[in-house]
C-alpha cells in the first residue's frame, strides 16, 4: 500500500522561534508606526498594547490547535477539523490570497531599499526568485538564513534605539498621550485634511482631538495596523508538520517570538515617540531612518537602510514556506489543483506550490504595484483569526492548555480590528472571498 508522502520534522524550538520572529519582526516596524501614528498619535502606544492583547490571545488559539493537530495548514486544517470545510476553506482562501499580495508589496519594499532607481521591479522578482530557490532546497535552509536575517534586522533596530535615546535629544513628555501636542498632520488611504486640534488619521480616523484628546477609533486603528506586524506568529503552525515534538516546540516557540516581537515593537515605538514626537513620527515617509538623522549618529543611517532591506526579505522568506504550506494542505483536500500536493522526495517541501506561488509573485511585481494592498492583506488575516479562535473555543478539556476567555478576546478582537480596515479594504477583500467561495460551490455541485 502506498503512502502520502510527508515533510520531514527537522525544526526545533530554537529553529521555530527564529521562524517566527522573522516574519513578525519583518519590514513592518519599517513602515507601520507612521501610519498608526497618523491615526493616534501618540496613544499608539495605547494601539501597540491593544494590538499585542488581540495578537497574544490568538497565539493561543493558534498554539493550542497546532499541539492537537500538528500537520501542514495552519487555520485551513483546524477550521476542517473542528468546524466544518468551509470554515476551512474560508480561512485558508483568505490566507493564500491575501499573502500572496503581500509577497508582493515585501519583494517590492526590498526593491526599495536595495535597487537602483528604475530596477525596482527586476530586482524584486529576483529576489522571489532566489528566496524560493532557498525553500525549495529545505526547510533548514529557510531557518539558517532566517537566522542571518533576523540578527542583521536586530542589529539594525538596535542601532536605531541608540541612536536616538543616546546620541539624540530624547523628550521623554512626548511619549505619553497626555504630553502629546494636539494635531497630528494629514492622514493616508483617504485620510481627510490637515489641522490643529482635530488631525485626521488614516482613512478618516481622528487621530487627536482639541487639546489633545485622543479619539478610540483612532487608537483601535492604530491597533489593527500595528496587528498585522505581530501576525507572523502563525508561520509556527502552519509548519506544524516539520517541528520536531510539536506538542511541546509549537506552544512555547510561538510565545517566545510573539514575547520577543512585542519588546522589540515597544522599544521602537518609544524611541520614535521621544525623538520625533507623534506629529514628526506621522509625518515621516521613513520614521527609523530620520531618528538615526536627528542624532549625531547621522552616518549609521546606512545602517537602517540595510536592516530595511534584510527586513523585507525575512518576511518575504517567511511568506513563502507560510503560503506554500497552506497551499499544500489545500490541494490535498482537493480546495486547490491537487497537483500542488506534490512533496519533493528529497527536500521534503512542497515544491510544486512554492514554485507556482513565486511565479505568481513575479508576475504580480513586474506588472503591479501591490504596495499599497496592506488593507486586503489584513482581512484575509482577520478572517484566518477569527476562525482560528473559533476553532480553539470548541476543543475539550484533553486538549484545552489556555482558558476560553482568550479565545474570546481573540474572536472579538478580529470583529473589532476589521471593522478599522479601510472601506476599500474591506470591499474587495469580501469580493475575493465571495468568489472563493462560489467557484467551491459550483465544482462541489459539478462533481
Amino acid at each position: 500500500m502506498s503512502t502520502r508522502p510527508t515533510l520531514a520534522r527537522r525544526l526545533g524550538t530554537r529553529d521555530a522561534v527564529v521562524i517566527g520572529l522573522g516574519s513578525m519582526i519583518g519590514a513592518g516596524v519599517f513602515a507601520a508606526f507612521a501610519p498608526a501614528a497618523q491615526a493616534a498619535g501618540a496613544g499608539l502606544l495605547v494601539g501597540l498594547a491593544l494590538a499585542a492583547l488581540v495578537a497574544y490571545a490568538n497565539a493561543t488559539s493558534s498554539a493550542q490547535l497546532a499541539a492537537q493537530y500538528p500537520t501542514s495548514g495552519g487555520t485551513y486544517v483546524y477550521g476542517r477539523e473542528r468546524l466544518g470545510d468551509w470554515w476551512g476553506f474560508a480561512a485558508g482562501w483568505g490566507f493564500v490570497i491575501g499573502k500572496t499580495a503581500s509577497c508582493a508589496a515585501m519583494a517590492l519594499t526590498f526593491a526599495a531599499y536595495a535597487a537602483p532607481p528604475g530596477w525596482e521591479r527586476p530586482v524584486a522578482a529576483a529576489a522571489v526568485v532566489a528566496l524560493a530557490a532557498v525553500n525549495y532546497h529545505g526547510v533548514t535552509r529557510t531557518a539558517g538564513l532566517t537566522r542571518i536575517i533576523v540578527t542583521v534586522v536586530l542589529t539594525a533596530l538596535g542601532v536605531v534605539v541608540l541612536a536616538g535615546l543616546v546620541g539624540g535629544d530624547p523628550d521623554w513628555t512626548r511619549v505619553l498621550p497626555t504630553g502629546t501636542a494636539p494635531g497630528v498632520g494629514a492622514g493616508s488611504d483617504g485620510g481627510g485634511a490637515t489641522g490643529v486640534g482635530g488631525a485626521t488619521g488614516v482613512d478618516g480616523a481622528t487621530g487627536l482631538g482639541a487639546g489633545g484628546g485622543l479619539s478610540w477609533y483612532g487608537i483601535l486603528q492604530s491597533a489593527g495596523l500595528l496587528f498585522f506586524a505581530f501576525a507572523g506568529y502563525a508561520r509556527i503552525a502552519t509548519m506544524g508538520e516539520e517541528v520536531r515534538d510539536p506538542a511541546r516546540t509549537i506552544p512555547r516557540a510561538i510565545q517566545l517570538a510573539l514575547g520577543g516581537a512585542v519588546l522589540v515593537y515597544a522599544a521602537v515605538a518609544v524611541t520614535l515617540l521621544a525623538v520625533l514626537g507623534a506629529e514628526g513620527t506621522a509625518g515621516s515617509a521613513a520614521p527609523l531612518a530620520d531618528v538615526v538623522a536627528a542624532s549625531t549618529w547621522d552616518r549609521a543611517g546606512v545602517v537602517v537602510r540595510i536592516g530595511g532591506a534584510a527586513a523585507s526579505l525575512g518576511a518575504l522568506l517567511a511568506l513563502i514556506a507560510g503560503i506554500g504550506r497552506t497551499t499544500l494542505a489545500m490541494a490535498r483536500q482537493d480546495d486547490l489543483p491537487r497537483w500542488l500536493s506534490a512533496v519533493h522526495p528529497r527536500h521534503h517541501v512542497p515544491h510544486r506550490a512554492e514554485v507556482a506561488l513565486a511565479v505568481v509573485v513575479v508576475l504580480l511585481v513586474l506588472t503591479v504595484d501591490l504596495r499599497g494592498a496592506i488593507g486586503f492583506s489584513s482581512f484575509g488575516v482577520l478572517l484566518y483569526y477569527l476562525v482560528a479562535n473559533v476553532s480553539a473555543w470548541t476543543q475539550d478539556g484533553e486538549h484545552r492548555r489556555f482558558p476560553r476567555v482568550l479565545q474570546a478576546v481573540g474572536a472579538l478582537g478580529c470583529v473589532v480590528l476589521v471593522l478599522t480596515l479601510p472601506v476599500m479594504a474591506v470591499l474587495v477583500g469580501t469580493a475575493v472571498l465571495g468568489s472563493g467561495l462560489l467557484v467551491r460551490a459550483v465544482r462541489l455541485r459539478v462533481a
